[in-house]
């Protein structure tokens, strides 16, 4: 890893702040195994070998950060820390609480243009300037989108971009995980328009690959045609243009971000209501 620059001692601060809070923190047992995994030194003594003399873990914490990044001169410790802290699985059963610590977490992270992202990583975005734009960018998007129950398919494939509000990469991301589904249900190795018409049209099959009825009436015949002609127009009229736009032309705003993943979202509705078609069914 490239030597990271030093956090200020602010950020430092502010993340022991989040992950060192009475009530929603890490207690003290925790706070042991993720220093000592991260190969930090904890400078706090103990009164008697075992328990610590009276000291906040707010204060336990930041001393603790401050002290290795003094000691390394870069903050790439205090990063490896915050990928230990925030390791999804060691949250497995508690998905909102491992939510809520990396959504408070990226506020004092996002002055140092650095963000943690739902799979753990430590990313880099956009450098706040206020408090009031380093809470917005690391809560805002992601909420409305939640609020509007996006699929969870849709957020997972560009949640760091969601972050950020790079809108023009979210939109693309979001368009490719469509075709990923896809093509992971029926194994078809095609793209975009092409991935649609071998997937959901009949075709010299007689019968598509996947679909969301029986077919036997005119109303489930235009669903499905509804569906792939909502899918040829998303590769069409968002991701094919989005993909050859350099980003510095891009005019994609917060708005058109989110009526294109409300779009999508829906899509993947769709998509989980389908059944595979066996060659066997398609010909009875």
């Amino acid at each position: 890893m490239a030597n990271e620059a030093m956090l200020d001692a602010s950020v430092l601060r502010g993340i022991a702040e989040v992950l060192g809070a009475t009530e929603t923190g890490f207690s003290n047992s925790e706070i042991d195994r993720v220093l000592a995994e991260a190969g930090i030194l904890d400078p706090t003594p103990r009164s008697n070998g075992l328990t610590y003399t009276i000291i906040s873990k707010r204060d336990r914490l930041e001393r603790a950060l401050v002290m290795q990044q003094e000691r390394d001169g870069r903050a790439n410790r205090v990063l490896l820390f915050l990928k230990v802290a925030l390791r999804p699985a060691r949250f497995h059963s508690a998905e909102d609480r491992f939510e809520m610590l990396r959504a408070e977490v990226n506020v004092p992270l996002a002055f140092a243009g650095l963000a943690v992202t739902e799979d753990g990583r430590i990313a880099r975005i956009r450098r706040a300037e206020t408090l009031s734009d380093a809470r917005r960018r690391a809560l805002r998007l992601k909420a409305v989108l939640t609020e509007r129950a996006t699929h969870r398919r849709l957020l997972a494939a560009c949640v760091q971009e969601i972050e950020d509000e790079n809108y023009f990469h979210a939109v693309l991301e979001g368009a490719k995980s469509l075709a990923t589904e896809i093509r992971a249900r029926t194994g078809a190795i095609s793209d975009g328009v092409r991935l649609v018409d071998e997937v959901f049209e009949s075709g010299r099959r007689g019968f598509p690959l996947l679909a969301l009825s029986a077919m036997q009436t005119e109303t489930e015949r235009s669903r499905q045609r509804g569906l792939a002609d909502g899918l040829r127009s998303v590769f069409g009229s968002l991701r094919n243009p989005v993909a050859h736009e350099p980003r510095v032309q891009s005019r994609l705003s917060e708005l058109d971000a989110l009526e294109a993943f409300g779009w999508m979202s829906s899509l993947h509705r769709r998509i989980d209501e389908c059944h595979r078609v066996s060659a066997s069914a398609g010909s009875a």
